[in-house]
């Protein structure tokens, strides 16, 4: 009763406590984080490896036993490991307990799969580690085709124009894009070729190591000018490397064009995506962690009309 009273007493103020809390309520409405897909919090973290051209087996003895060895010896709070391994390539995920801190996780998975490598086959690349929840799932997806460009031009508009844009969306991660063909130097080898020489494809490999490298070149001081010094240790242009000696044959140079071609195209293609019977490209946004669903998504929107104007000026 005395609240009551209190209340028939002091009218006004209870009024504008009212009108406080309905206001307070509808700014509430507005900024609360709005989602469509509940927040699922598994701590889990993806490895990839990668060393092409090994076999399955190869692949699984060397590389999956030895990682897993390691992970399992440096991490700690891991609850379980699952490995899948292919030819040329490993996926691994490692699930965590509740409790683990996951910064502190990546950190030791990074020094642990630093260290392995040591043990690993020669010219192995560190594995690519990403962070995925049950929350990360695909929330909009974006196929890219065309009448004029081909599917190499189509990857390379997709992977560096419209994934490293899209890239800045807070809460969005965007995996490589599928469909259309990666841009790699490719040789080919003529493989009679290179047995009427007793050559080998190791021998071309070893070839294109030795004669394609990097090297400091420094600066020159002659007077009062410094020039900068270039090194033509790394070919210009593609067809330089058809050019490239290989082996010395009774007296005769054998070049890279005697026994192979090298060109500018990609691997063998592994996944084809088509949009209206044309082939196109696809990329998936995933939403990341605690993101808003409907941000992420408004988010794309709102920047392809950007991205739209800027390839219309060039």
């Amino acid at each position: 009763m005395g609240l009551v009273a209190y209340a028939l007493k002091f009218r006004i103020t209870f009024y504008v406590i009212a009108v406080l809390v309905m206001l307070a309520g509808i700014g509430a409405a507005v900024v609360m984080p709005k989602d469509v897909l509940p927040e699922v919090d598994i701590p889990v973290i993806t490895l990839v490896w990668t060393f092409t051209g090994l076999d399955t087996p190869e692949m699984e003895s060397r590389v999956t036993t030895y990682t897993e060895v390691s992970i399992s010896n440096n991490v700690s709070d891991i609850k379980s490991m699952q490995s899948t391994t292919l030819q040329g390539i490993t996926i691994q995920r490692i699930y965590f307990q509740p409790s683990v801190s996951i910064d502190l996780a990546i950190s030791q998975i990074v020094a642990a799969t630093n260290s392995v490598r040591a043990v690993l086959p020669p010219g192995i690349q560190p594995p690519v580690i990403m962070r995925f929840t049950a929350s990360s799932v695909p929330v909009i997806q974006l196929v890219m085709s065309s009448l004029k460009e081909t599917q190499q031009q189509l990857y390379d508009y997709t992977q560096y124009r419209i994934r490293q844009t899209l890239a800045t969306n807070p809460g969005a991660t965007m995996p490589p894009p599928y469909g259309g063909t990666p841009r790699q130097i490719m040789v080919d080898l003529d493989l009679h070729a290179l047995q009427a020489r007793g050559l080998t494809p190791q021998d071309v490999t070893n070839a294109i190591t030795a004669q394609n490298v990097t090297v400091p070149s420094g600066l020159a001081k002659i007077g009062t000018t410094q020039f900068v010094i270039h090194m033509n240790s790394v070919p210009s242009v593609i067809s330089a490397l058809n050019q490239i000696p290989i082996k010395q044959i009774d007296g005769a140079p054998v070049l890279m064009q005697d026994v192979a071609y090298v060109r500018d195209g990609g691997p063998p293609q592994q996944n084809i995506v088509r949009q209206d019977g044309r082939p196109s490209v696809l990329l998936t946004v995933l939403k990341n962690g605690d993101a808003s669903t409907l941000s992420v998504v408004n988010n794309v929107k709102r920047m392809l009309p950007s991205i739209q104007a800027a390839d219309q000026g060039t």
